[in-house]
């Protein structure tokens, strides 16, 4: 198991029993199956970016707590050095940095993802949360699916849309994509 996935899980249990509440009452909440929720807790499984902002907001915590285990501490600005985010590299499918891990109430949750490509014939996986998520493209062209509908993108491109409805990225034409990801 992945030291990173481990810690968060961890957090994750933390946050709930320090809550006392039960596997099936979080599950519920938060739109999961409990043997879902165990195997997040558990470390089992590949924890989505988009449940991890669900946990934070129902405990009331930052994110980036969950992320790193550190309370965020800036509150004037937040600078973030190129390369410099807090990595997050739990999922396959994207790789996350977090680009204002250490500033205190943030109102939205910005990241900047690569996308590696994948096989022709695969699936985009989807995923779902509360709130909004705008989405633009640096490098590379971006299929994404949002409520069943196929949107190709291209650098420059952006995407506004509802996050409760299905979405998910895939990268094509043979290289990576890279885009800015801001989580409401």
């Amino acid at each position: 198991m992945n030291e990173q996935i481990r810690q968060i899980a961890e957090r994750i249990r933390g946050l709930r029993d320090i809550a006392h509440i039960s596997v099936e009452s979080c599950a519920h909440d938060l739109g999961v199956s409990a043997d879902t929720w165990r195997k997040y807790e558990g470390g089992e499984a590949d924890i989505p970016a988009s449940f991890l902002y669900q946990v934070a907001g129902k405990f009331g915590v930052d994110l980036a707590s969950l992320l790193t285990g550190e309370e965020p501490r800036l509150r004037v600005y937040s600078l973030t050095r190129a390369g410099r985010g807090v990595r997050v590299d739990r999922r396959r499918d994207y790789g996350y940095q977090h680009l204002a891990f250490n500033f205190v109430d943030k109102k939205m949750e910005p990241f900047l993802i690569t996308v590696e490509p994948r096989p022709d014939g695969e699936a985009v996986p989807l995923n779902m949360h509360p709130g909004q998520e705008f989405t633009y493209v640096l490098e590379g062209t971006l299929k994404v699916m949002v409520d069943g509908h196929e949107l190709l993108l291209s650098p420059g491109d952006s995407l506004y849309f509802d996050a409760r409805h299905g979405h998910g990225m895939k990268a094509v034409g043979g290289a990576a994509a890279k885009f800015l990801a801001v989580i409401l």
